[in-house]
């Protein structure tokens, strides 16, 4: 998912080194016990300030354009990491790679490359969340499994665009690897936390500015680990017991804004996919402390984003929960966000996760496309999709997600809207642009997310969503 500038082409598609070295490599130095704060939340943050590298420095290399990391040493256990760094308004003008020490095996891996996208994922600047104090610039988080060890190197940038030798570039400051433990797999649902249609309760949350409004969460999602599916009946009767409002008909504008929670719902029977299961994040255990308290919300859902996580395809559907966890907190406690970015997840398998909290059915502000998160929402496909084919049933996960959530807001899958620019790199702010209702992340933002074999697949998703609405 990185940006695509002359200082980040041809990382993400850089293979990984084969090497691997035996359980034999000698003692390694051991990161201090402090580095995870006791007083976290279970799961935890090791965060590990980036060195120079002064071995093989290059001829002319100077401290400030010198490469950084870590040599191997042993650290609390961990299974998804990331590099930070101070200024989120910088790029990383360089790469990053790692290998880690599996802790089950205790054998170490190959050089892995890590994407340094940083600014197409965020809230918009001149909001309070992407203003805010705690925001730092970051990589993609990568998913390595349980391990106890890391070597980490960051290089600087040392050709142009074109390949041509070019001075290297300077790194930013304050660069950090964030080692995540995302701790223990909630209790298994059971009878009593798994809820078909229930009314949503009354009280009010806050947050967000500009249009966005202040709703009541959707709450019957707080207490439940999963929402079952639902047939198409029962999702309009559904949406009538909590009050949604549902354009109905060919008649129904389709780019407009749809009614607000609470408003009166349509006669005739509206163009709505059946709502699929989804785990909550109860069910794929959130832990709510992390997180702001107060909800953000946009007056409705327009368009989709779709985006692969590139947190690397070299996990089971099993720890999905876990990886989502790792996602989380690297969001909220590395990169200094308010909750999760997306606002929904897939996995391989295609289960559906509900991702940033306020309400699987309202209109969530997510922290996904720079530029047009207002009105729209993020679905992260996990894994990484620039050269391996998505499974196909995470491709129908996201159809049938797509045709019930732009559903509720009366949005036809296979057609147009139009959205305004939060600004970016490939649209001005306060540009109207046309997009497909089901977008890919690259159409909002100049990135190679979602993957170049997962963009190719949005156009069936499209006409599959529309199909599962009933047109």
């Amino acid at each position: 998912m990185r940006t695509l500038h002359a200082a980040t082409i041809g990382v993400t598609c850089a293979a990984a080194l084969t090497l691997s070295l035996a359980a034999s490599t000698p003692a390694l130095p051991v990161a201090p016990a402090s580095a995870a704060p006791a007083a976290d939340p279970p799961g935890s943050t090791q965060s590990l300030p980036l060195l120079p590298l002064t071995e093989n420095r290059a001829a002319g290399e100077t401290a400030a354009t010198a490469a950084q990391g870590l040599t191997p040493r042993e650290v609390e256990p961990f299974s998804l990491l990331g590099v930070v760094w101070d200024d989120a308004a910088t790029e990383l003008p360089g790469t990053v790679e790692v290998r880690t020490r599996a802790t089950a095996t205790a054998r170490w891996s190959g050089w892995q490359a890590v994407e340094t996208h940083n600014d197409e994922h965020a809230a918009e600047p001149g909001t309070p969340e992407g203003d805010a104090a705690s925001v730092r610039g970051a990589t993609a988080p990568l998913w390595v499994g349980a391990s106890d060890a890391v070597e980490v190197r960051v290089r600087p940038t040392v050709t142009d665009l074109f390949g041509r030798a070019a001075e290297p570039a300077v790194l930013p400051k304050g660069l950090r690897l964030e080692l995540v433990d995302p701790g223990a797999d909630p209790a298994p649902a059971t009878a009593s936390t798994v809820v078909g249609a229930q009314t949503a309760a009354g009280a009010t949350a806050t947050g967000g500015t500009g249009a966005e409004a202040a709703v009541p969460p959707d709450t019957d999602t707080a207490d439940v680990a999963v929402l079952p599916a639902l047939s198409r009946a029962q999702t309009i009767a559904d949406a009538q017991a909590r009050g949604l409002g549902l354009p109905a008909g060919p008649e129904a504008e389709q780019g407009a804004d749809a009614p607000r929670a609470g408003s009166a719902v349509a006669a005739a029977k509206p163009y709505i996919g059946p709502r699929p299961g989804i785990i909550t994040r109860k069910g794929w255990g959130a832990d709510e402390k992390l997180r702001e308290s107060q909800f953000a919300y946009t007056t409705t859902v327009k368009a989709a984003f779709v985006h692969h996580s590139a947190t690397g395809n070299n996990y089971t559907c099993s720890q999905s929960a876990s990886i989502l966890r790792g996602i989380y907190r690297y969001h909220v406690k590395s990169n200094g966000w308010r909750d999760i970015g997306y606002n929904f997840a897939v996995d391989k398998c295609g289960n559906i996760y509900e991702g940033r909290a306020g309400g699987v059915t309202r209109a969530v502000l997510g922290a996904h496309t720079l530029g047009f998160n207002s009105k729209t929402m993020g679905i992260a496909v996990l894994g990484s999709y620039a050269s391996t084919n998505p499974p196909t049933a995470a491709v129908n996960a996201v159809a049938k997600l797509t045709a019930w959530k732009l559903g509720l807001f009366g949005i036809n899958p296979k057609g147009t809207v139009t959205l305004v620019s939060g600004g970016g790199n490939r649209y001005k702010k306060g540009s109207s642009v046309k997009m497909n209702a089901i977008s890919g992340h690259r159409d909002g933002f100049a990135t190679e997310c979602p993957g170049a074999r997962l963009y190719k697949k949005l156009g069936t998703t499209r006409t599959t969503s529309a199909r599962l609405q009933g047109r």
